[in-house]
């Protein structure tokens, strides 16, 4: 039942949802910042229908740890669909998401991943997948926060994949903090689920503290990046699923 009813009201919300779509996008292109907390406030009651519907309940950790005064590269591990709600909702500003460019091909639902400032990425085409990093340094320096995945894809095994560190030049053209997130049980809400079948279940989300990465030297950025996989895989392991 809470699959038919989470999938019900995506497509309900998604297709009666158009017209202010359509009103998003023109506004972008006079105010893009206005657009975007316009996009994420109006996102944000949908999401919090879906994650009510599915069952989810959110325990939010270090949310204190999430700068107030300027755009963020938030960069965590990724283990289910339902990830960009959680995160959206823990977050509690604008944040665009990079996503896999395989998500274009759905329906309708792209559109609304633009208005909240998501942008897409081929990892299989290396100047692509620049082009898309350099896009999203442009919408941090106009005060868009950032979430990026750097495993490149749903992992719901206990330990990290390897990560990949070309998006961590967001933070560094925009001069904007990395906050290192950490996520656990999202995963147990659907992909990890009986017959892969919603159904409810606590999920923990924790960030970590900022790092200023503009204020480090080029090797200390890059021994930083290195131990980012470690801090978020400490915080993971604190959780209790």
């Amino acid at each position: 039942m809470k699959t038919f009813l989470v999938g019900a009201a995506l497509m309900i919300a998604l297709f009666f949802s158009l017209p202010y779509h359509l009103y998003l996008r023109l506004l972008f292109r006079k105010d893009p910042e206005k657009s975007w907390k316009k996009s994420a406030k109006f996102v944000s009651g949908f999401f919090k229908i879906e994650l009510f519907l599915s069952g989810c309940k959110v325990k939010i950790i270090g949310e204190e740890n999430i700068p107030k005064d300027t755009q963020v590269l938030f960069v965590g591990n990724h283990r289910s669909y339902f990830d960009i709600l959680v995160y959206h909702e823990a977050i509690k500003q604008p944040a665009g998401f990079i996503a896999k460019t395989e998500m274009k091909k759905l329906p309708l639902l792209p559109l609304y991943m633009k208005d909240i400032g998501c942008l897409f990425i081929d990892r299989n085409d290396i100047r692509q997948g620049m082009k898309t990093i350099n896009q999203g340094a442009e919408y941090m320096k106009l005060g868009h926060s950032m979430v990026l995945f750097p495993e490149g894809t749903r992992n719901q095994t206990n330990e990290l994949l390897p990560f990949k560190e070309g998006g961590y030049k967001m933070a560094e053209k925009s001069k904007s903090p990395i906050v290192p997130v950490a996520i656990s049980g999202s995963d147990l809400l659907l992909e990890s689920a009986p017959k892969k079948k919603i159904r409810g279940h606590k999920v923990t989300i924790e960030f970590g503290k900022p790092i200023d990465v503009a204020a480090l030297s080029p090797k200390e950025r890059k021994e930083k990046y290195a131990e980012l996989p470690g801090i978020i895989q400490s915080m993971r392991d604190t959780h209790i699923i």
